[in-house]
This record gives structure tokens, C-alpha cells and sequence, in this order.
């Protein structure tokens, strides 16, 4: 093994791409560089590598022939077909025990495909997590590996040095499990980001629409929040985004930007997981939908003009930004609890034996979802790894039942005001929901065995019963 060879290979030279070399390089890990498209490795070349610890390869051979062995690889493409295309093509030049590692954002069902596939040939295959966007790939991102525990353990070294560090200096990184346990988590990661992203911007909606706050001051709300219970890094971006002025028309830029969110399919892949597994994630489910619901702006355009619905109430005061506040957290932590049921039962599952806590523990700091109240949570599962669901554990248990009023009335300020809140809603409902020992499902249950002789179990005996509904 010469001295001169690479430590890693990278493949795919978008953003995320290029801070990931630059991050590993200024790690000491030497890395060899490869783009389809030529130009874009020349640009990076020449412009952001400062040393000769990232060389550039014209070609996937290239590539691979600079890499010491077992050679690494990591894929920094686009999820789906882009992925599978690249691994054909890397196919020829792959030998036994090398290891190749997805970092993008791929379904965790392709990644365990792909795992079986490769070990058949002797060749490793880790599909890896990565959260923190353009400044965490560069400055310390929040791994979450899974696949192959032995590939794990030779690129462990690299992984370590890059990733981000918590407050109390452990890097944010763990091996999850076999197969795509990584991707699992990154998925369920960006669901729980779909839903309190949707809760700040709803929080920020029913200010601004329906109390009339204007963008200043609510640019102050949210920084009085950054310091408090709410500390995140979603609220200091939306601090960021509220004090941002546009530079043409001297408003806040935030109202100059079209009111229709895109997706790349991360938070609809936890939806339809979720589904499958009957598991209950309704601030998540309702994030999505509000995605999607958000790109019908011309149906919306025509239905303001003929729908009636509630006039703002106009200036809710002061109680009402301190509830909102309250909402916010409550709503967030129901979004999180949410997340870690699926989380718990996709484990189960696929047979990943996840550990909640550290999967925690890795989201403290990095990721796109890093907040305050991770700690808590990492805690909560430490001390009871079996319990029944976050809520019920401490502190939030206590936390809630003492936000739950503001919590209602923010939800009842919104819909009398017109002003949708279906994550922050949703999540009230779920919490009402598990708070309740009894349901209408028995309601539901008797309909099913009416129309379909579904049957049904009694309270007060065992079996299976059903009824003859007829008059």
C-alpha cells in the first residue's frame, strides 16, 4: 500500500459534495475527487482545494486506482436511479473487501438492495446518513452509518474526525444498525424536520396573518425565543430569514418569496413508512400535506375569491405571542415524540435495534433538527429505554400538561381566526388522542362488522364476536 494513495474516493461534486472533501482534507485524509461532468471538478479544482490532499480523477477507473486498499467510496449523488447507475459503473473496477458508501439521501429499502447485492460479490456497502445541509458538510455534519459493521469499523477514522461535536465534545456519530438502518433515520430525521418547520412557519402565519404582527416584530419574537426553551437551529434560521430586508424592493424578503414549499420526498417516504407500519405521526403526515397543498396556488388563488371563512381577529397581544411560544414547544416536542415511535417500531421491523438514545445523542448537534431540548430526550431514553412513548417521560410529561392550555387556545385563536394550523392541530389531537383510555373506535369497529362481518372484541369477555345488524 504506497503512501501516495488516497484514503477516500468522492464521487458527485455537487455543494454537499465539495464541503465533505474539504472538510475530510482539512482532517488530514488525503481524497481523490471524481464528477461526471468535468467542468464542475476543474471549477472545484481550481477554485476551493488549497493543497495537494485532493486530487481530482477524469475517470471512475481513475478514480479507483488512486485509492489505497480496502479502497473507499463515497457516493454523494442523487437518490434512485443516479445511485444504481453509479454503482454499474463502479462494478468493474471493485475487488474484494472494498467498501462503498452511499451518503445521500436514498430510501433505506434501495440501500438494504443494494447492501445484498454488493456482499455477494465480496464487496462492502455502508448507506450513510449525513444531515447538517452546505455548512454542516463542511464544518461538522451529523453521520448516521449503517450497513456493513466491518466496513464501518475501517472508515470509522474519517467519519469521527469530520463529524460535528456536541457541547459536551462527543462527536455526533454512531453506528445504527445493519442494512439501511442509516437511511432509516436520516428518513425519520427529515420527517421530524418537515413538521417543526411547518410549526414555526404556522406559528409565524397565525402572528403575522391573524394577530397582524408585522416581520420586525416577529424577527423579535423568534430571537427572544432562540434563547429560551425553543433554542434550535430551525428557529436561528428563522431568525435569520425574518431580519433578512430584499435588496430591490427594501421589504422583508421573506414576503417577497412565492408561498409554494417544495420536497424531495424524504418527508413523504416517513408518511407512507409509517402507514405501512401503523404507526401514528399526524404533525408529520400533516407537514407533508401541507407541502403539497401549498403548490396549488392558482386552486387556492380562486378559492379566496369564493370561499368565505373567518375574518383575522386582529391583535392578539402579548398572552397571545407568550402562548404561541408555548404551542410551539409543546407542538415540537409531540413532533419529536412522533418521530421516535416509528423510529422504535421501523427497528423492530427491519430488525435494526436501533438505541433511541443514541440516536439522540448524534442529533445534538450537525443536523438540521439540532435543539436544546435533544439532551432531554437522549436522557429520556437512557434512563427508560422502554418507555411507552416520550410523552409519558420526564420532563416533558410535566412540560406539556403545563403548556396545555395555552397549547388549546392558540389552536382555537387560529381556527377562529381563519388561520390553518394542521401540524400544531394535529399534534394537539395526537396528544388528546393518547391521553384518552377511551376512543370512538368501538364505534368504528361495530360499522365495520355491520358492513363487512369484521367482527369485534368485547370489554367484558374474551373471543372474537360478531352480530347479525339485521332488523
Amino acid at each position: 500500500m504506497s503512501s501516495e494513495k488516497n484514503h477516500i474516493g468522492l464521487v458527485g461534486l455537487a455543494v454537499m459534495g465539495q464541503n465533505l472533501v474539504l472538510n475530510m482534507a482539512g482532517h488530514g485524509h488525503r481524497v481523490a475527487v471524481f464528477n461526471r461532468t468535468t467542468v464542475v471538478t476543474r471549477r472545484f479544482i481550481a477554485e476551493r482545494v488549497q493543497d495537494r490532499s485532493i486530487v481530482a480523477a477524469d475517470s471512475l477507473q481513475g478514480l479507483m486506482d488512486q485509492l489505497e486498499k480496502p479502497r473507499r467510496v463515497l457516493l454523494m449523488v442523487k437518490a434512485g436511479p443516479p445511485v444504481d447507475a453509479i454503482i454499474d459503473q463502479l462494478r468493474p473496477f471493485l475487488e474484494t473487501g472494498d467498501i462503498v458508501i452511499d451518503g445521500g439521501n436514498s430510501h433505506f429499502a434501495d440501500t438494504a438492495r443494494r447492501e445484498a447485492n454488493l456482499a455477494a460479490a465480496g464487496i462492502r456497502y455502508l448507506g450513510v446518513g449525513i444531515s447538517g445541509g452546505e455548512e454542516g458538510a463542511l464544518r461538522g455534519p451529523s453521520i448516521m452509518p449503517g450497513g456493513s459493521r466491518e466496513a464501518y469499523a475501517v472508515v470509522e477514522p474519517i467519519f469521527r474526525s469530520i463529524a460535528a461535536r456536541a457541547a459536551d465534545g462527543q462527536p455526533c456519530l454512531a453506528y445504527l444498525g445493519p442494512a439501511g438502518a442509516g437511511h432509516y433515520a436520516k428518513m425519520v430525521h427529515n420527517g421530524i424536520e418537515y413538521a417543526v418547520m411547518q410549526m414555526i412557519a404556522e406559528t409565524y402565519d397565525l402572528l403575522h396573518r391573524g394577530a397582524r404582527m408585522s416581520v420586525t416584530q416577529l424577527h423579535k419574537v423568534f430571537a427572544g425565543w432562540a434563547k429560551g426553551e425553543l433554542a434550535s437551529y430551525l428557529i436561528d434560521v428563522t431568525v435569520a430569514v425574518l431580519g433578512r430586508q430584499d435588496e430591490r424592493t427594501g421589504q422583508p424578503l421573506v414576503d417577497c418569496i412565492v408561498d409554494a414549499a417544495e420536497q424531495k420526498g424524504t418527508g413523504r417516504w416517513t408518511s407512507q413508512e409509517a402507514f405501512e407500519l401503523g404507526v401514528p405521526i399526524p404533525s408529520i403526515s400533516a407537514a407533508v400535506e401541507a407541502r403539497s397543498l401549498s403548490a396549488l396556488r392558482e386552486v387556492r388563488a380562486q378559492a379566496s375569491r369564493s370561499l368565505v371563512g373567518a375574518d383575522a381577529l386582529g391583535e392578539g397581544g402579548g398572552d397571545l405571542t407568550e402562548a404561541a411560544g408555548a404551542a410551539l414547544y409543546a407542538g415540537v416536542v409531540s413532533a419529536y415524540a412522533q418521530g421516535m415511535e416509528l423510529l422504535r417500531a421501523g427497528s423492530l421491523a427491519h430488525q435494526y435495534n436501533l438505541d433511541l438514545s443514541e440516536v439522540a445523542r448524534i442529533w445534538r448537534a450537525g443536523c438540521i433538527i439540532r435543539a436544546s431540548l435533544l439532551e432531554d430526550i437522549r436522557s429520556a431514553f437512557v434512563g427508560s429505554p422502554a418507555v411507552s412513548n416520550l410523552l409519558l417521560a420526564e420532563p416533558f410529561r410535566t412540560s406539556l400538561i403545563r403548556r396545555q392550555m395555552p397549547w388549546r387556545w392558540v389552536v382555537q385563536w387560529a381556527i377562529g381566526s381563519g388561520v390553518p394550523v394542521p401540524a400544531l392541530g394535529s399534534a394537539l389531537a395526537y396528544y388528546d388522542s393518547l391521553r384518552s383510555e377511551r376512543l370512538p373506535a368501538n364505534l368504528i369497529q361495530a360499522q365495520r362488522d355491520y358492513f363487512g362481518a369484521h367482527t369485534y372484541r368485547r370489554l367484558d369477555q374474551e373471543g372474537i364476536f360478531h352480530t347479525d345488524w339485521g332488523d
